[in-house]
């Protein structure tokens, strides 16, 4: 039951992670709310989206499927939810390095991966230990 409960909250703070990740600064301050859903499959440009055209809107979808998936008790759920966050941030990851040559941690504020990208990374975590 302490295990069930413990998953769910864990699930949860993961799906709040991953909706939250889009408002934070992704690459170089870039905003992850900036950023096309078209751009993840044809290279990433500088246009910017709107809410529901960036990925906001996976991140969004994965914490509906997160929450059914706790409210289901659906282990296979929360996972494709997890699996959605983490295909979009490590997709989203490999348009970025190949538009900028490489992928830097910043040492100084607005350069390099942001915190988005960690909230992203972290909220899918979240769901694979709430399987466990």
């Amino acid at each position: 039951m302490v295990r069930n409960v413990l998953g769910s909250v864990l699930a949860l703070a993961g799906a709040a992670a991953a909706v939250w990740s889009p408002f934070r600064a992704w690459y170089d301050g870039r905003h992850g709310r900036e950023i096309r859903i078209e751009d993840l499959f044809r290279g990433i440009t500088g246009e910017k989206a709107d809410l529901f055209g960036s990925v906001f809107l996976p991140m969004a979808f994965a914490a509906l499927v997160t929450l059914i998936g706790v409210l289901l008790r659906s282990r296979l759920l929360v996972a494709v939810a997890g699996l959605v966050v983490l295909g979009f941030t490590i997709l989203w990851m490999v348009r970025q390095g190949q538009e900028a040559g490489s992928l830097t941690v910043g040492e100084i504020a607005d350069q390099g991966l942001g915190l988005g990208v960690a909230y992203a990374l972290g909220g899918a975590r979240c769901c694979g230990w709430a399987l466990c």
